[in-house]
Parts: C-alpha cells; sequence; structure tokens
C-alpha cells in the first residue's frame, strides 16, 4: 500500500490529533513509506500540527462540483501557505475536472489554483471516460510541474480585491509561477509587475502562459484578460528573486514522506 487517507466519520469524539498520530505510529511500523493523508475537514488546526503527522491534511470540508464550492474551499486554504512545506501539503480536497458541473474554465482555474498552492493533485471523475478537454487539462505538464516544483512552495496572494486575486509562487530555479483568478461572473483586467511579485533585476522578463504556451516578454508589467471565472497561469523568467529567502522552509519532518 502507497497511500492512506484516513477519514474523519464516525470518530466518536476522540481528538484528531490522537487518532491520526495512532495510525501515523501504525504506518511507520510497517517499515516502508507510506503517503499519509489526513482528513478531518480542516477542524482543530490540523494545518498546525499536520506535518509532525502526516504527509498532507485537509484544509477545508468536502468540495462539490460547483464554482462557489471550488471558491469556498480556495478561500479557506489560500492563507496556510507558511504550514506547507516539502513533505506535508495543504489539501483543499480532490479536483472535480471533468465531473460536468462547471465550465471548461472554471475546471481550468481550480486545477491552477491547486498548482499555485503546492496542493495534492487528486481528481474525483471518471478518468476511463475522460474527454478530450478534460484529459487537455489534468495533462498540462508545464501546470502540473508549478505544482511539483521541487523548492515546495504554496503560492502566496499578492493582491485580492473585488473578486479579482493574484498569487505568486516562487521556483527552484529562480522563476516565479504567477496566477491571475477571476473570481466574478464577467471578464476582469487583472495586473501586477515583476518586482511586486519578487522578480527583479532585468530590464525585460519573459512571460510564459502556461495554457496557451503563447511567449511574450515585458519591461515589467503583467497583465491579462481574464475571462468569467478564469485563470491566466504565467511562468516568469529572468532576472533574480528577490521576495525573501528561497530556501526551503525548517520544519519538523513529517511522520512518512514518500519523496
Amino acid at each position: 500500500m502507497d497511500y492512506l487517507k484516513y477519514d474523519n466519520c464516525n470518530n466518536g469524539g476522540i481528538p484528531a490529533r490522537t487518532r491520526y498520530t495512532a495510525m501515523s505510529n501504525a504506518l511507520k511500523a510497517t517499515g516502508r513509506p507510506i503517503l499519509f493523508s489526513l482528513c478531518n475537514w480542516g477542524q482543530e488546526n490540523v494545518w498546525a500540527w499536520g506535518s509532525g503527522v502526516g504527509n498532507m491534511w485537509r484544509t477545508t470540508g468536502d468540495v462539490s462540483d460547483s464554482f462557489s464550492s471550488v471558491l469556498a474551499n480556495f478561500h479557506g486554504n489560500v492563507g496556510l501557505a507558511a504550514y506547507a512545506g516539502p513533505g506535508g501539503w495543504n489539501d483543499p480536497d480532490m479536483l472535480e475536472t471533468g465531473n460536468g458541473g462547471m465550465a471548461t474554465t472554471a475546471y481550468q482555474s481550480q486545477f491552477s489554483l491547486r498548482a499555485e498552492m503546492a496542493a495534492p493533485l487528486i481528481d474525483g471523475s471518471n478518468i476511463v471516460n475522460a474527454s478530450a478537454q478534460t484529459l487537455s487539462i489534468l495533462t498540462n505538464k508545464a501546470v502540473i510541474a508549478v505544482d511539483q516544483d521541487s523548492l515546495g512552495k504554496q503560492g502566496t496572494e499578492v493582491s485580492s480585491s473585488g473578486g479579482l486575486d493574484l498569487l505568486a509562487k516562487p521556483l527552484a530555479n529562480g522563476d516565479v509561477a504567477v496566477a491571475l483568478f477571476n473570481e466574478d461572473s464577467f471578464s476582469a483586467t487583472i495586473s501586477t509587475t515583476a518586482s511586486a511579485i519578487g522578480k527583479t533585476g532585468a530590464s525585460s522578463y519573459t512571460l510564459t502562459n502556461l495554457w496557451t504556451g503563447a511567449v511574450t516578454t515585458t519591461s515589467g508589467t503583467i497583465s491579462a484578460t481574464v475571462p468569467a471565472h478564469g485563470t491566466v497561469m504565467y511562468r516568469v523568467s529572468g532576472g533574480g528573486y528577490a521576495g525573501g529567502d528561497p530556501g526551503l522552509r525548517q520544519r519538523l519532518q513529517p511522520a512518512m514522506d514518500p519523496r
């Protein structure tokens, strides 16, 4: 067995940390690495102690195949970046890609935001019958690379106002992944600058659109017209990174680290 998700149902009122620590110890005793997923629905501040027990922990309630649910789970997870790092991850529940309740732009947004927040990419749809459109989202190597980047940083909000969110995630090679997310039901322009996301020291920067593959350059402005419920992702290259110490966060190692 490589993965165990321990749910919170019928818990008998026993504190989560007690129950999950017992299972963590049992998994250690097997002598093999097993990814341990703590699923207590974001209760009891699990993110504050989860890294000492397991490898991922639910930060929210269950997600459903609707944009309002995806949005709620995004808001519940995005502010917890300080608790995530290599071997232990914030988990805002599964992807809904392909289940049919949302438009393609919304599914693409959920996938983009999970990658930007270094969250586990586990899909809850029928992959066997997945459409080409669904597979094109789930197999986007450029976006997956942001999620799986070895630096292990969860992206943080640079700004959030009027339903327009801008997240930045430093990457191991000095690039920064930027997500421009439009929560609103109408298109909107979202803008920032290279300096605002921590890039510095260059007269021009390369912007790679991770969904279209288009490559452009900018002297500093990063901007896009984003459709309703949509997300535009750029990988920003060039110059250096001045957004703080890019080194791995000092933290307790989890009970199991399958990586």
